[in-house]
């Protein structure tokens, strides 16, 4: 037995690495912008007097941004829509805090069964069938109103649904193992016992699980048939331009049309047809690979060093290696190493299987999940449609959740026809497995250009980093076809947003920190990431864009399929007594946040945002969190020049950078609407259709314990209470007068 803080250590060197900048392009963030973008300390106190001024003039007005007209309005929601309820406090306690006048109850917690044959969750690590049980790290949801027959797909029912739950990962400190994980990590070679393997593979994925409403709440429906789990042992098809390619061959799968499992799935998104959408984020750090790089062609190593998969690595977990098992499937895929005469009798592209969006039909169990390639690879948070118009392509827009990376678009080639609104998974075929990705460029003006990852694109077609054989190996390696693009890079970005009212897209960039790498330190700052700052918490200093923001744009002519845009940062995290070159926001104490990560507008309240935060930068003041907004319109806010204290990057100097800020953010139109347990993540939202209920997921509390089974050294107890060990776990939330939530 291992001890717990050794494999902490190496879990804890497992996350960075998934956290570490892969992207060493030579795009400069806004393509040399710098240079334009800095003015000196003496150009600086020298236009300050103006810059006052212009703001004093402008302030509530439209405002051009360089060459730009950029149409403001102030912020006001659909029918005159207020935040009715009493902004909750921060605080740090073990406990999940609402507003006055609301409840919050746990619907589906780890363990939880989702049969009515399956014993109740004893949460001691002695259960071992998580293949019937909800999975770990709940994140991404959905709510999918079910027909009151019970066959389909009824988006109006608040009755009777279906939710669709992602699990990200099996807590590393094992709490559900009996006394934690035998040996494991990044550093371990260690053989592992398969009943520990099995379980830990069996708690990521999704579950389907069917609720049904009781009165002014509701309740699982464990007899349901459609109650199931989707796991990292699961079949899934490969569907798509990469389908059957020779990079996607594997012992499983020959011919490169199937892989099995899914893992680290965070955000998510729903279909116009009613399938779940889920992203796989940080899969790269699951495989063993200990080889040298001589034993690779230049591709497979400049892919392999772009998506961050190590040659020096047992993976976060050490799946691959079972005790005496061999079985090629379950447990030797997990080694990308090459190990056999040739593709099909190892695992060596295991890796290009994974990094999908993935597709799965609620409503028909039998349905085998598709991973859609058209889509490309990547870190995804997750999938988020457009407004849906019929005869028009659709959009979808997707994030690559770390340091440096980009955000994308897919563009359908067949255009929406409402008749395949009943469609199912089949669909699916029609409108994601054809149709053109593209990469955002954000201008140093306010605008901004989708630029085509095809190789009618010259600049990947020759690029000279990386030739790409096919318009397959373009979306296989959708990174590097990226950085050959030219896009901009920027600060995590995560959950996205499209205000069904305007059509406007809001994207979290949730931080970029690091003392050898964050923005400002190795990374140029610009006009879409213009902050850096050192924020103190206890005995560590955090440097770079420490509290992270919201970006937003509006699309040419409101058509998602456009080729360019407009832009503003909706509203930067910061600390409420921050300076005024930090809290560009203008946030207080009723609404300041850190991390910006969940992000998701209601469909049955018109004009309502939620935010929600993960974060480790603002915890000694309060625990994670989830905010309403009311958010106005791309330019509704105005100019700014940030003031930036001694960039490293720009030799210690100050250096100020223009960029482009939305309205100030009063607790009129932000306000705190709940803070988490001790050490968790506010992640995923949903409601019912008639905005009665929410449900949000609470994601590891407690992650910061220092021992699997000493109680007195967990830092949470929830939701249990007592000595219990923490358990991630979906919550619903219900207005005591039955009223709608928030208004």
């Amino acid at each position: 037995m291992a001890k717990k803080q050794d494999i902490r250590a190496s879990i804890r060197k497992a996350l960075a690495d998934d956290d570490a900048i892969h992207n060493t392009s030579a795009n400069d963030s806004f393509g040399q912008v710098l240079d334009r973008a800095r003015i000196g300390r003496r150009g600086f106190l020298k236009g300050s007097s103006s810059l006052a001024a212009a703001s004093m003039l402008g302030m509530g007005l439209a405002f051009l941004g360089d060459s730009v007209k950029r149409q403001g309005q102030a912020a006001k929601a659909a029918s005159g829509l207020t935040l009715s309820f009493k902004p909750v406090a921060k605080n740090i306690a073990d406990t999940l805090t609402v507003p006055e006048g609301y409840t919050a109850k746990v619907l589906l917690a780890t363990g939880d069964p989702l049969k009515s044959n399956v014993t109740p969750y004893k949460n001691d690590g002695t259960d071992n069938d998580f293949d019937v049980r909800a999975g770990d790290h709940h994140d991404g949801l959905h709510y999918f109103g079910l027909r009151q027959d019970g066959n389909g797909w009824d988006p109006s029912n608040s009755d009777r649904a279906l939710l669709c739950i992602n699990h990200e990962v099996c807590e590393d400190l094992g709490f559900v193992h009996p006394n934690g994980p035998t040996d494991y990590g990044p550093e371990s070679t260690a053989a592992r016992p398969p009943i520990e393997i099995d379980k830990e593979v069996a708690a990521h994925g999704v579950s389907v699980v069917e609720i049904a409403r009781q009165g002014t709440t509701y309740q699982i429906n464990r007899d349901s048939q459609y109650n199931r789990r989707i796991t990292a042992a699961s079949v899934f098809e490969i569907s798509g331009p990469a389908r059957r390619n020779p990079m996607m061959a594997t012992a499983f799968s020959p011919s490169g049309e199937q892989t099995r499992g899914t893992l680290n799935n965070c955000g998510h998104g729903y279909t116009p047809w009613g399938t779940y959408l889920s992203g796989e984020e940080n899969w790269a750090g699951y495989f063993h690979r200990r080889e040298e790089d001589s034993v690779l062609n230049a591709k497979e190593l400049a892919s392999f060093k772009r998506y961050g998969v190590s040659n020096d690595t047992s993976g976060r977990y050490n799946w691959s290696r079972a005790g005496a098992s061999d079985n090629i499937d379950l447990y030797r895929r997990w080694d990308a190493s090459k190990t056999g005469s040739s593709a099909d009798q190892d695992f060596r592209n295991v890796a290009n299987t994974f990094g999908w969006v993935v597709e799965i039909d609620p409503f028909n169990p039998n349905a085998t999940p598709k991973k859609r390639t058209a889509l490309g690879r990547m870190a995804h948070e997750g999938a988020w449609s457009a407004r849906v118009v019929a005869g028009q392509p659709l959009v979808f827009y997707m994030g690559d959740d770390a340091r440096n990376e980009y955000i994308y678009k897919f563009v359908s080639a067949a255009k929406w026809d409402p008749r395949d609104a009943s469609g199912g998974i089949a669909a699916g075929d029609k409108y994601l497995d054809a149709g053109t990705l593209y990469v955002a460029k954000f201008n140093d003006d306010g605008t901004g250009e989708w630029l085509p990852l095809t190789l009618n694109n010259p600049n990947i077609a020759n690029d000279a980093n990386y030739a790409f054989a096919d318009e397959a190996d373009v979306l296989i390696n959708a990174r590097l076809a990226a950085d050959a693009a030219g896009a901009t890079k920027m600060d995590r970005p995560e959950w996205g947003g499209v205000n069904p009212g305007n059509g406007e897209v809001y994207f979290t960039l949730t931080n970029s920190v690091s003392s050898s790498s964050g923005r400002g330190v190795k990374t140029p700052l610009d006009a879409a990431n213009p902050r850096y700052y050192a924020d103190a918490k206890e005995d560590e200093t955090a440097q770079g864009n420490v509290n992270g923001h919201i970006i937003r744009w509006r699309e040419s002519n409101s058509n998602p399929a456009a080729a360019t845009f407009n832009w503003d940062v909706y509203l930067f995290g910061s600390q409420a007594d921050a300076g005024s070159d930090i809290n560009l926001s203008g946030l207080t104490n009723e609404n300041d946040f850190s991390s910006p990560d969940g992000i998701w507008f209601s469909e049955s309240v018109p004009g309502l945002l939620w935010i929600q935060t993960d974060d480790g930068y603002y915890t000694d003041a309060t625990n994670c969190m989830m905010l309403a907004a009311l958010p106005g319109s791309v330019g509704d806010g105005t100019e700014k020049m940030v003031a930036n204290k001694t960039v490293p990057l720009n030799a210690n100097a100050d250096q100020m950078v223009k960029t482009y800020v939305g309205q100030s953010a009063s607790p009129t139109v932000l306000r705190r609407f709940l803070v988490g347990p001790r050490d968790c993540e506010i992640t995923g939202i949903t409601e019912s259709p008639d905005g009665r209920a929410i449900f949000v997921n609470i994601q590891h509390p407690g992650e910061n314990s220092k021992s699997p089974t000493d109680p007195t050294q967990f830092t949470s107890h929830w939701p249990d209470g007592g000595n219990a060990r923490p358990r991630s776990a979906t919550v619903m939330i219900t207005r005591n007068d039955g009223g709608i939530i928030a208004s």
